[in-house]
């Protein structure tokens, strides 16, 4: 771990949950490969999600500001003053400093762990990656076959609840760092990451998109398609409608299935043609000699 998380992030060390999540927001849209082309862009988001899976996980924020680099390698049970130090005194690749140059850090914590449990067996760690889910994957949930780097390239076939949220966490039992002698493995969670969407923001279950509609059906009113991750549904454009207008598709949103969806918001946007054909120049001629609507009139 060459960043330190908090750097990655651009937050002091007292920052808050919501200070933690606007800030990943932030650079998640910056550099999100699907909108940023620049070839360093993909590893930024790489490490600015593993700065937000640790710190806006308070149980692993905690052990990241004990352990500093090492802190997933440290059983949950180890004393801290027995550690001695570990996020100052090594570094994640075992060149240590201050006098403790050629020491193995592996062999290091070995040696001390075995110490403390009297050279008995020792459970498997518990281990995390991201899983990252479009907007659709997460509303229909399902099997998933995920393949995950650093893990010697190991494939796992995953269940997806349906309407997972973001930063939720799928828990793969005995999937984890191996455990010692005859000790049980660790368990793997996966903590989900909804990719950005072009057409789709989530805000917790429910979802806003913009529903573009032409001059005459905001005008008149008009009964349009909205896709949904769910399909193609139909919605009532009410006659005199605006850009901005919100119109709430109730149970529409993500999924709950523990309680109620969420609700689909679908914003109007009122499109004009970008070029006229004669004939509707001189419709829109016409309309402009006789209508006495004024929009800049209030």
């Amino acid at each position: 771990m060459a960043t330190d998380f908090y750097d990655a992030l651009g937050v002091p060390r007292s920052a808050s949950t919501d200070d933690i999540q606007r800030a990943y927001r932030k650079l998640a849209r910056q550099y999100h490969p699907d909108v940023n082309s620049d070839p360093g862009a993909e590893e930024r988001f790489k490490e600015v999600s593993e700065a937000y899976q640790v710190l806006s996980d308070p149980d692993q924020r905690r052990r990241y500001d004990r352990f500093g680099a090492d802190f997933r390698r440290v059983p949950d049970d180890v004393d801290e003053r027995a550690y001695a130090g570990g996020r100052t005194r090594y570094t994640s690749t075992g060149q240590g400093v201050g006098g403790f140059e050629g020491i193995d850090i592996d062999d290091l914590l070995s040696g001390l762990f075995r110490g403390r449990r009297g050279g008995g067996p020792i459970p498997g760690a518990d281990q995390q990656a991201e899983l990252e889910l479009t907007v659709e994957e997460a509303y229909r949930g399902g099997r998933k076959h995920v393949t995950l780097s650093g893990s010697g390239q190991r494939g796992y076939d995953v269940t997806i609840p349906p309407g997972v949220m973001d930063g939720q966490r799928i828990r793969l039992a005995g999937q984890g760092g191996r455990g010692s002698g005859n000790a049980a493995s660790g368990d793997l969670y996966l903590v989900v990451r909804i990719t950005p969407h072009r057409r789709y923001r989530l805000s917790g279950r429910d979802i806003h998109i913009d529903l573009p509609v032409s001059p005459w059906e905001a005008a008149l009113g008009a009964t349009v398609p909205v896709t949904t991750p769910g399909g193609e549904v139909k919605v009532r454009v009410a006659p005199g409608s605006s850009s901005g207008r919100r119109l709430r598709l109730r149970g529409e949103g993500m999924p709950n299935p523990q309680g109620r969806p969420g609700d689909l918001y679908a914003q109007v946007r009122v499109m004009v043609p970008n070029r006229l054909g004669k004939r509707e120049r001189e419709l829109f001629e016409e309309l402009a000699a006789v209508s006495e609507f004024d929009p800049r009139r209030t």
